[in-house]
């Protein structure tokens, strides 16, 4: 009888191995298990905050400083624009393609086009110089100012980024798999992944400026330049479908910002800035390992 006993234990331990196996090797045949090898790309929208910032304009006949100036973005809300072709740029829209070089860790190139408009018509404090020829409109501002407050009108000036403030970065990512908090156990239908990454890139803003009441300018000109960080939570859905929810932090330096149809003219400004974003894509792999 006792030999019966230890047989029956001994087979239910076997069965329950291979069970366990059977499970183990169903969960490493998921799509979702690994990451290494897979492509991505996304498509979404964001809503912006900038910090105050000194902007330095200067020219022939000019050099002064706006300090503490503020501006706002220009969001659209949700919108048909985002997926319409012929308007796929006017909303604040973030794009990026990537590639994880392992399970745990991906490269992306992306875009963020953001807008940035100077709150006008507020009183600011201005530092410096304007003496332009009386033959010019914008020498009604003439003088030397000290730190002095001065009311910053539509007439003086004109100052957006607003297709757009081009921050163009390659970010390097994490990837981590949380569903096992949420007692999800089938990722191949849905996936929660946490992110962080930190990127660097250029800014290519198209600054739509009018100053002193000279001529318009309305051109891309690479502008300088931004870091940043990331942190965001990526909802997976049957494989290849994903939702990017994302908090973005960073600084931005633009030392040769074009102001006026002259290439003597130009502004210069640092600030910080803070994006929430929203973006759909896919996740596909192009070689089988």
């Amino acid at each position: 009888m006792l030999k019966i006993k230890s047989y029956l234990i001994f087979i239910f331990i076997c069965f329950s191995s291979l069970s366990l196996s059977a499970q183990i090797n169903e969960e490493n045949k998921r799509y979702t298990a690994s990451n290494k090898g897979k492509f991505f790309f996304s498509w979404g929208g964001n809503v912006a905050s900038y910090s105050k910032s000194d902007i330095r304009f200067k020219g022939e006949g000019y050099d002064f400083t706006i300090n503490n100036a503020t501006a706002n973005d220009k969001p659209k809300g949700w919108h048909i624009d985002y997926i319409n072709p012929s308007r796929i740029t006017i909303p604040q829209t973030n794009a990026k393609i990537g590639y994880f070089i392992s399970d745990h860790y991906s490269v992306s190139v992306g875009l963020d086009h953001m807008k940035y408009v100077l709150n006008r018509n507020r009183v600011r404090d201005i530092d410096g110089f304007i003496n332009l020829p009386e033959s010019e409109a914008g020498s009604i501002y003439n003088g030397t100012y000290n730190n002095e407050e001065f009311f910053v009108s539509e007439e003086f000036l004109e100052f957006e980024h607003t297709d757009g403030l081009n921050y163009i970065r390659v970010e390097l990512a994490r990837y981590d798999d949380i569903s096992s908090l949420f007692g999800i156990t089938n990722t191949d239908k849905f996936q929660v992944n946490i992110t962080e990454g930190i990127g660097g890139g250029i800014l290519y803003p198209k600054t739509n400026t009018t100053l002193l009441q000279k001529e318009r300018y309305d051109q891309f000109h690479l502008s300088g330049y931004g870091i940043s960080g990331n942190l965001g939570l990526n909802l997976t859905f049957f494989k290849h479908f994903f939702m990017q929810l994302d908090l973005r932090g960073g600084y931005i330096n633009m030392n040769d910002i074009r102001t006026t149809q002259d290439s003597a003219d130009s502004a210069e400004q640092s600030f910080y800035f803070f994006q929430r974003v929203v973006a759909f894509g896919g996740v596909f792999r192009l070689f089988k390992n």
